[in-house]
């Protein structure tokens, strides 16, 4: 289980700490990492298409800063799971689990989270 756990944190510092970092680049420097080369060169991921859709402009500054602090909260709640923090588990499948929407490596990680800390949640 102690290993479980672990991946668990990793991917989900990842997952999370890319988030931030991304929000925190687009408000310092005016952009989000974006491929330099490549059939999408230039272009953001597929996620632009479902904040699109519900109202946000995925290069606003609203949206750099839901990303900068999503992945705080992520992060923190990460930290706190390695802490055992009561609760902590829970709280950290639910914001995986409503990070689906960050489309192609933010939704299979966020997925894999979810399914690992089920089992984790499951045998504790």
């Amino acid at each position: 289980m102690r290993i479980l756990k672990w991946i668990i944190i990793i991917i989900t510092v990842l997952n999370f700490g890319y988030m931030n970092f991304d929000g925190a680049r687009g408000l310092i420097v005016g952009d989000y990492v974006r491929p330099a080369s490549g059939e999408y060169a230039g272009q953001l991921g597929p996620w632009t298409e479902i904040v699109s859709a519900i109202g946000i402009n995925p290069e606003s500054t609203l949206m750099k800063w839901i990303f900068l602090i999503w992945g705080a909260i992520g992060l923190i709640l990460a930290v706190s799971f390695a802490m055992d923090i009561r609760k902590a588990a829970l709280a950290l499948l639910i914001i995986s689990a409503l990070s689906v929407w960050y489309l192609i490596p933010g939704t299979i990680i966020s997925l894999l989270s979810v399914i690992l800390l089920s089992v984790y949640l499951k045998q504790s």
